[in-house]
């Protein structure tokens, strides 16, 4: 994990992507904070200025990439916290801290099946474009809203990338059947799959994963409030083969543990 630091960062831009009525999607911009190393997975708390005191607490945003010059957080507007992220501007300040929490594993030369449910896309952006054999890599990523509504071209430039859109009776059954198989051919090829995505689609991956043995992390996207373990509203409880014994069976913070784990260690409950 790498040491998390705190900084005023200045807004590039805000593009908003797809073209959907029910849903408002948007990439934010922001200067690249001076950090000596971040890892796919890992995320940020942003607070902007314009939250004043009416917001006191910051956002947790997954970092969906980073270059030498900028950061991008990708986000959905749910609620208030975001509805006022939609509204930042060209040049406003938003204060930053992180990298926070740990990172996907990344070996080179294992085949990786990246699965994706939703927003549960923005991580993989980093991951594809930061991995350095790009060609052991595919992904499967199921949505409910439009596929330009997600940063899916940025993933398909480098991977393979296959989507199933959920619009009707069947298509998340078929959604299922496709990611069963899937898992089951990589843990044929003693593989790795890497989820993120929501509680009943991460505890469908475990399940599989247990089915077939196959090494599995999931990314969790528990509500967070201060990003650091110091509140303890994102807990999650281990099972008995988390590596510290006096652990076990035991409520552990998804921000400071997390926000990836090995699937036999936690219960998604």
């Amino acid at each position: 994990m790498s040491q998390a630091t705190s900084c005023a960062l200045k807004v590039l831009d805000l593009v908003p992507f797809g073209q959907d009525p029910n849903t408002s999607f948007f990439a934010l911009r922001l200067e690249r904070p001076a950090w000596e190393r971040w890892k796919p997975g890992q995320f940020v708390m942003l607070r902007p200025r314009s939250f004043g005191l009416d917001l006191p607490w910051g956002r947790p945003f997954g970092i969906c990439h980073m270059t030498p010059h900028h950061m991008i957080c990708f986000f959905q507007v749910v609620g208030r916290g975001t509805a006022r992220m939609a509204q930042l501007k060209s040049g406003d300040v938003v204060r930053a801290w992180g990298p926070l929490g740990n990172g996907f594993a990344m070996e080179p030369d294992t085949p990786t099946l990246l699965l994706a449910g939703g927003m549960g896309i923005v991580p993989f952006v980093g991951y594809a474009h930061t991995h350095p054999k790009p060609w052991n890599l595919s992904m499967l990523f199921g949505h409910r809203a439009r596929l330009n509504c997600y940063p899916a071209d940025s993933i398909n430039e480098r991977i393979p990338l296959d989507s199933l859109h959920e619009t009707g009776d069947g298509d998340l059954d078929n959604f299922i059947f496709t990611l069963r198989e899937r898992m089951r051919e990589y843990a044929e090829q003693s593989g790795l799959v890497l989820a993120c995505g929501p509680t009943p689609f991460l505890r469908t991956v475990q399940n599989f994963a247990a089915e077939f043995g196959v090494r599995t992390q999931l990314s969790l996207e528990n509500r967070m409030a201060c990003g650091v373990g110091a509140c303890l509203g994102c807990v999650v409880n281990t099972t008995d083969a988390w590596p510290v014994e006096e652990k076990r069976r035991w409520p552990v913070q998804a921000c400071n543990h997390g926000p990836v784990f090995w699937a036999q260690h936690v219960t998604l409950e």
